[in-house]
């Protein structure tokens, strides 16, 4: 009975996939859904071009396809089967081992994302589970990324060998100009990554202690913690958002910096939100601008969790009175009830400040904060354009800087988060 066999039996929707047995020192295994992708094999030279880390390293494709796949697609499926198994033959002295296989997309409905994540990580699971490898790194890939050379290093050195730590979300970087797009494909995708950046440093100023960035094709997580997460979700986008949100809490999850992801800047529309789907829009539109949150949001989460300790130390009954100090936009959010039974029902269960804070978070966390962004941008806030959202916040924190245009932004928004 290995570590992982209970979920296996219990959890996964797949026999066993893969029949060669995996080498016993093998500590990180890729895993990639693929979809209509025939261009694969620039993601498998660019690892190929990694440089080789202590352990062995598979890399494991999954082609899928969804119920509605048209007979072009489900050709350039086989195609890429054929591409990546010419590919191995070719590269036969690459130091990882590639296995490539079909999920048989007409057994189970609803393939997307999600599911396909799910059934090359589940058999990522199953052989580290072969080899008793509990600390196995299953990484997280899509078929139209790139990687920087020390990859596998830098997952190995900073997450295999840390005991302490159990995932990650891996720094990233869309391409921002080259020859493979139109140029308001690269306009777009800098105002999208400009937008993902200035959330991601706005939850930091409101003092939110899980700031994560929830890109799919760059997380990275232990065998273990993702069984005890309960694997992956098979929802059709998002996915990778929500399965980040059930790994925070258990601890051990940080920022990687110290490599790059370099994600595709096309759009697409296979999904219904996220980088493809933001893409399309501003494109389709001929947006001049992209908006986002307004910088009051994260003041008023801000003032919010500045009152945890406020909330702590007050009495039951005073509770009622509190909630008065709650930012205006957050009290239209917040049932003024259900918060109080929250808060009673914490202070009740928790002895201590930090104990207090941990069950505070684990309750008004990323969802709900997306949630609550969505919900007072619809009447209370209007949102503003991302640079100059980005330029006020900069200003809030501080930094004076004379950045004007949007590319000039997210560069020193990169660099804030690289050097952090």
């Amino acid at each position: 009975m290995g570590f992982a066999s209970t979920y296996l039996n219990e959890r996964a929707l797949f026999p066993q996939q893969i029949n060669e047995a995996p080498d016993r020192t093998t500590g990180i295994i890729v895993v990639v859904p693929a979809y209509n992708e025939p261009g694969l094999t620039k993601l498998l030279d660019s690892l190929a071009n990694c440089t080789e880390p202590e352990c062995k390293v598979e890399v494991i494709i999954v082609i899928n396809a969804p119920d509605d796949a048209t007979g072009e697609n489900l050709e350039n499926n086989k195609k890429s089967i054929i591409d990546t198994e010419n590919w191995k033959k070719i590269n036969s002295n690459i130091f990882f081992r590639l296995f490539v296989f079909e999920a048989e997309h007409h057994f189970i409905g609803g393939w997307g994302v999600g599911l396909a994540r799910k059934t090359g990580m589940d058999e990522a699971v199953r052989r580290f589970n072969s080899i008793d490898k509990p600390d196995g790194i299953i990484l997280n890939l899509d078929a139209d990324c790139t990687v920087e050379r020390n990859y596998f290093l830098a997952v190995s050195n900073e997450l295999l060998k840390k005991d302490n730590l159990a995932a990650c979300s891996i720094y990233f970087e869309h391409p921002l100009s080259g020859n493979n797009y139109p140029d308001t494909i690269f306009k777009y995708i800098t105002l999208y990554e400009l937008h993902l950046r200035y959330y991601f440093q706005g939850l930091a100023y409101s003092g939110f202690p899980y700031v994560f960035h929830t890109v799919g094709s760059a997380i990275a997580v232990k065998a273990l913690a993702y069984i005890k997460a309960g694997g992956m979700n098979r929802k059709k986008a998002g996915e990778d958002f929500y399965f980040i949100q059930k790994l925070v809490p258990a601890g051990g999850y940080f920022n990687l910096n110290s490599t790059t992801v370099y994600p595709s800047p096309r759009a697409s529309s296979r999904v219904p939100f996220g980088t493809g789907a933001s893409i399309g829009k501003l494109n389709s539109d001929n947006s001049s601008t992209l908006l986002t949150y307004n910088m009051l949001a994260f003041r008023e989460l801000r003032t919010f969790f500045e009152l945890i300790d406020v909330f702590f130390i007050c009495r039951n009954e005073e509770l009622h009175e509190h909630f008065n100090l709650i930012p205006q936009g957050l009290r239209l959010f917040l049932d003024q009830k259900e918060w109080i039974d929250k808060m009673m029902e914490v202070k009740n269960n928790t002895s201590g400040i930090e104990s207090f804070k941990k069950r505070f978070y684990v309750w008004f966390n990323m969802f709900r904060i997306v949630k609550y962004l969505n919900y007072v941008h619809l009447d209370f806030f209007e949102k503003k354009p991302v640079d100059s959202s980005a330029s006020e916040l900069l200003e809030i924190r501080g930094i004076t800087l004379d950045l004007k245009e949007p590319l000039d932004l997210l560069l020193y928004y990169r660099s804030m988060e690289k050097n952090s």
